[in-house]
């Protein structure tokens, strides 16, 4: 966040930062639409389901997209922090989600469903992390971890009520309606972005966040970044194993309710996204206190846990319920994930392109694991799939123990 205006006194900072109205933060991570965990659940349902494409099909589409659109996203962070007005970012991916989406509801076939899934991934992915860009360069440190944590809150009360609504529409009208849902919400999304004041956007507002200006080119920055490169290698074994299941569980209950498959994928996101906002809650109040590694600890552990209850039961109550413990694991997760990228960039004024760089390798591993999970499913069935995320899930953990504690890194370099 490189703005050049004279930087106010903490008191002024303060001032400042309260005279924000959160409350256009929270409308904004309110509108926001889940692309992997919201929508890619229902698109594998609708091309399973609805155009019957094979499990192996869906998941060679997802990867594929997946993976040209996060190769973007650290590029797409380096320019992000070179903005000088990073609303306008925003507006762009939102734009951009849209019309992705309306291609998929219009014409359903193989390539325009690529193509525009891949420009959904690359845009859904750079919404939070350019968020918590604003957010980092506008509130005062002592305030940061409530109001990430108050971000990820909102983000994930939105995607109960995106949910809901896709069962409303899934339901009510003909299947692709529901695709329609995005550019909707994203109109409302741009009206809340576009509220807050460009003159205090980029403004770093405490001295505990203010840019830095480390020498050194962008890739011997990430590379040279020890404790982030421990990061990244195990969200990527998390989400090899953790981005498959909520479409698993959708696709197995869905096959033998057919006429129900939106309703269904819908509550498996619904059960997941209600617990999230109390984790999210938790992080923003106990972070600074508890320290970062061990609700990041904690929240991987519970991944192999719930990949091995799915295998115990078929009946859709109990599917339903092992469901919403994706709710601890991956609430914990994003919602500290932005201070945990905060604490490993000295330089902040880098904040987006570290950010990216998670995301590329974020993306990486939920479009491998569809296309992995589908393979194993059509090959051994549901069980089967679930058992190689549980051991895939258990490495991730383990790795994660050799991360030094973020809030601490400095000490540690």
């Amino acid at each position: 966040m490189s703005g050049t205006a004279e930087r106010p006194d903490t008191a002024d900072g303060d001032k400042q930062a309260r005279d924000l109205h959160p409350r256009k933060f929270d409308l904004l991570n309110l509108t926001l639409v889940d692309v992997n965990g919201g929508l890619r659940p229902y698109l594998n349902v609708f091309l399973l389901v609805h155009r019957e494409w094979s499990a192996t099909t869906v998941g060679l589409v997802t990867t594929i997209a997946g993976l040209i659109g996060v190769g973007l996203q650290a590029p797409l962070g380096a320019v992000i922090d070179a903005a000088r007005d990073k609303r306008m970012a925003i507006v762009a991916a939102l734009l951009a989600a849209s019309a992705g989406a309306a291609v998929i509801a219009v014409w359903p076939q193989f390539w325009p469903v690529l193509v525009a899934f891949t420009v959904l991934t690359a845009a859904g992915s750079s919404f939070t992390p350019t968020i918590a860009g604003l957010t980092l360069g506008i509130f005062p440190k002592a305030r940061l971890s409530r109001r990430m944590g108050r971000n990820s809150a909102w983000y994930r009360g939105g995607n109960v009520c995106i949910a809901v609504l896709i069962a409303l529409v899934g339901y009510g009208f003909p299947d692709r309606a529901v695709f329609f849902i995005v550019p909707a919400l994203s109109l409302a999304a741009a009206a809340a972005v576009l509220s807050i004041p460009r003159e205090i956007v980029g403004q770093a507002l405490a001295e505990e966040v203010k840019p830095k200006g480390k020498g050194g080119s962008a890739l011997k920055v990430l590379l040279g970044n020890r404790p982030l490169l421990i990061f990244a290698a195990s969200i990527f074994l998390f989400q090899l194993a953790n981005g498959p299941m909520a479409s698993l569980v959708a696709q197995k209950i869905s096959l033998a309710h057919e006429d129900w498959s939106a309703a269904i994928t819908s509550t498996t996101i619904i059960a997941a996204q209600v617990v999230m906002l109390p984790m999210a809650i938790m992080v923003g109040r106990f972070a600074d206190g508890w320290g970062r590694k061990p609700i990041i600890l904690f929240a991987f552990a519970m991944l192999p846990v719930r990949a091995l209850l799915y295998t115990l039961s078929d009946d859709p109550i109990w599917l339903f319920a092992v469901q919403s413990l994706e709710g601890v694991s991956t609430g914990l997760y994003s919602a500290i994930k932005p201070l945990m990228i905060a604490d490993f960039m000295e330089d902040k004024s880098r904040y987006n392109l570290a950010s990216g760089a998670i995301a590329t390798v974020q993306g990486i591993a939920i479009a491998l694991s569809n296309v992995l999970a589908g393979s194993i499913v059509d090959l051994s069935g549901f069980t089967a799939a679930f058992l190689v995320s549980s051991a895939v899930g258990t490495a991730s953990a383990l790795l994660l123990t050799r991360m030094p504690e973020p809030s601490g890194i400095k000490n540690l370099r």
